[in-house]
């Protein structure tokens, strides 16, 4: 991975690490965590049509809602990636050349 992402991890550790909460991080509890989170996100898109989201992501406190959303989908999701021994950028370019196998361009 990145220093970046390893960056991303290890504050994300500290955060969980300080607060006792490893205890409920189990791999199905994140695994649940990702899917409400996900259903939050989604959420905000409920009932707006394209142009009604366009709007929506200008104005400065909607985009912020947004992007805290997006930020907890991918904190769940990088650490069941972690609790499950899973190299989340490895499994992202195996997928997309599994992808394009799939989907060629025609």
């Amino acid at each position: 991975m990145s220093k970046e992402y390893d960056d991303l991890m290890e504050m994300i550790k500290k955060f969980v690490k300080d607060r006792d909460w490893d205890q409920f991080h189990y791999p199905k509890d994140l695994a649940i965590s990702l899917n409400l989170e996900a259903a939050e996100l989604l959420e905000c898109f409920q009932w707006k049509n394209n142009e009604e989201v366009e709007k929506m992501v200008k104005d400065k406190k909607e985009k912020e809602h947004i992007e805290e959303e997006i930020a907890d989908v991918a904190i769940y999701l990088m650490q069941l990636a972690h609790s499950l021994d899973i190299d989340l950028k490895e499994s992202i370019e195996d997928k997309m050349i599994k992808n394009a196998k799939k989907y060629p361009i025609k």
